[in-house]
């Protein structure tokens, strides 16, 4: 039994992480601390002033944890991780998870390519963005090989120039064949020069350049390519129309502000890159209520930047936050050089946090009714189930499946809804050991009592400090297992938890004669539900998604079996002597025919592997 006054009087006076939970061990709050002891004594005296996200929070903790650190940095960095992989209740939750495009020019060849790219790495290339349109990014990189014909191959250069024919982009125009030494290494140079320019934002001299060449194809009457160079001349001039001028200080920063109404906040944020603005974008946040603007813009702060690539070196906010020393230190050691957070209170950049504000707040009144309908589809479709099913709550959904082909290589399938979204990360797959045929209960057996035995142990594991935190994949048990047939499945899955001594709430996905979803079997009786409703629909995808992920691994596991080959069963025969003896003979007829001194002419056979062969056919 957990007794918070005890443990509450062992708290070490140091700083560190503290992790909450509620009666059913879920973590509901992370929370980081100078003091460890001072500020979680604090959520439970009662003089103080909490507010009503924090009042309601305390009444839901039956236990709490904490890790100690050596600084209060190192804190924060622990704090941003474990709320991205818990995503407690009680914590501002941002709700995108977005990764941006780069263009990246590969410095570093002596031949430089301009790639597409999600993630910066410290390898001397020359990175930029982010930009917010995946689609601009690759529109962008098209019209650098038209413009400036640099290659895309992953040839070394120049160690092979001139070991193969020059591709297809040679033929049309958008590469200078460097593999071929067409183009010397100064002029490909120059081009990349050129590139970079235009990346940049100067685009004053192409401009220039394309227009002479346009009027000079066309005082030859060469119409054709004159057109070329027009259309060329329009899509860099829309470029350069995109590219506006913020400011003149050439900076790169994030100008973040943001819109809130009820438990709902929409954060707006302008991405400016050498003084150009070059993009925005918008992220959607819970909150709970009562909290202040500046209280949101650091959970939000803290969570996006942890898992962004590309710092600037500024970022300009509508409003002063608690921990803003500490976090532009964090930033600062991210980055590798400082970086600076801000309030402007007059002239144009407070101009631009307002304009970035009313941004916040259009989208938020825009697409209030959208978040709605969002929300209608999966928190409250999760509780048209708990309400059907007399639940108190359910968060995470867990949902099994078997799939064979008449007891061919038996599969099961586990997929997993938290918040009525699928977490693609915690899907799993097993393939049955113990059941041999078509017997699907033992074969979910099986699967259960793999899934939450391990599960099990890496509980203990965690608790014993064996493992990281973040290593435990099974340590997190459902709120509801839902079973893809009846009483049946059902009952396996009782027995197998009742076996290892959990209570897990257990329902089967019924289906009619038509193999359609018709309602719920729970607690010895089916329960009917109402086919329009969202409950239903998401049981529906639940249930799909199961069957689905079973039979593409079913599919995959019959994929490779059907590629095994005769010559798999050669003892001492492996994947090189296979590969040697198929590239010599061509078909296996003609191995079968060969003789032990024709078998040992193959490279890497010697006459002991020829024999094998050679008495495996004969």
């Amino acid at each position: 039994m957990f007794d918070i006054e005890e443990e509450l009087k062992k708290l070490p006076a140091r700083p560190g992480v503290y992790l909450m939970h509620d009666e059913k061990d879920a973590i509901i709050y992370v929370g980081k601390a100078i003091s460890l002891k001072n500020r979680v004594r604090q959520y439970f005296q009662s003089s103080r002033n909490k507010g009503v996200k924090i009042e309601q929070m305390v009444t839901h903790i039956a236990r709490f944890e904490y890790i100690v650190t050596d600084s209060e940095l190192e804190a924060l960095v622990l704090e941003c991780n474990l709320i991205k992989e818990h995503r407690p209740k009680y914590n501002t939750m941002l709700m995108d998870d977005k990764t941006y495009p780069y263009i990246k020019v590969t410095m570093y060849e002596e031949y430089p390519r301009v790639q597409f790219c999600r993630q910066l790495k410290k390898d001397k290339g020359k990175y930029f963005g982010p930009y917010t349109s995946a689609g601009a990014v690759k529109d962008a990189i098209d019209m650098i090989h038209k413009l400036y014909q640099i290659r895309t191959c992953n040839r070394s250069l120049p160690r092979d120039i001139g070991k193969d024919r020059p591709c297809l982009n040679y033929h049309i125009k958008q590469c200078s064949a460097p593999c071929q030494g067409y183009i010397s290494r100064e002029e490909y140079g120059e081009n990349i020069r050129k590139v970079l320019d235009f990346l940049g934002g100067n685009f004053g001299p192409l401009l220039k350049e394309l227009e002479e060449k346009m009027k000079a194809a066309s005082d030859a009457m060469e119409f054709e390519k004159a057109m070329e160079y027009r259309d060329l001349l329009n899509s860099v001039r829309q470029v350069a129309q995109k590219q506006k001028i913020t400011n003149s200080d050439q900076e790169d920063k994030d100008i973040i502000a943001l819109a809130s109404e009820g438990e709902d906040a929409v954060v707006q944020v302008f991405f400016v890159r050498d003084g150009r603005l070059i993009g925005r974008d918008h992220f959607y946040l819970r909150i709970a209520e009562g909290e202040g603007t500046g209280e949101i813009l650091d959970s939000f702060i803290k969570q996006f930047y942890a898992g962004t690539p590309f710092i600037p070196r500024e970022l300009m906010i509508q409003q002063e936050i608690e921990d803003a020393a500490l976090v532009e230190e964090w930033l600062s050691q991210r980055k590798g050089q400082r970086v600076r957070i801000r309030v402007p209170k007059i002239g144009s950049k407070e101009k631009l946090v307002e304009l970035a504000r009313k941004n916040a707040a259009l989208v938020l009144s825009q697409d209030k009714e959208k978040i709605k309908r969002e929300e209608g589809r999966t928190i409250g479709a999760m509780k048209e189930i708990a309400r059907l099913l007399g639940l108190e709550r359910i968060s995470r959904v867990e949902a099994f499946d078997i799939s064979n082909i008449s007891g061919f290589e038996s599969v099961g399938s586990m997929v997993v809804y938290e918040g009525g979204k699928p977490k693609r990360s915690d899907y799993r797959k097993f393939k049955i050991r113990t059941v041999q045929g078509p017997d699907d209960y033992a074969s979910m057996a099986e699967v259960l009592e793999r899934r939450f035995s391990h599960g099990l142990e890496e509980q203990q594991q965690l608790e014993d400090r064996e493992l990281p935190r973040e290593v435990g994949s099974f340590t997190k048990f459902p709120d509801l297992l839902m079973m893809d047939g009846g009483r049946g499945q059902v009952n396996v899955a009782l027995r197998v938890l009742e076996h290892l001594g959990l209570s897990i709430p257990v329902c089967g996905m019924v289906k009619d004669d038509n193999h359609r979803t018709r309602g719920l079997y729970f607690q010895n009786q089916e329960l009917p539900i109402e086919r329009n409703s969202e409950g239903f629909r998401l049981i529906t995808r639940i249930q799909d998604e199961a069957h689905r992920f079973a039979i593409e691994y079913h599919r995959s596991l019959r994929s490779k079996e059907q590629v095994h080959s005769i010559l798999d069963d050669i003892p001492g025969i492996g994947p090189s002597r296979r590969k040697a003896l198929m590239r010599h003979f061509q078909s296996l007829e003609s191995i079968r025919a060969a003789s032990v001194e024709d078998l040992s002419q193959v490279p890497s056979m010697n006459r002991g592997a020829a024999e094998k062969v050679y008495g495996f056919f004969h």
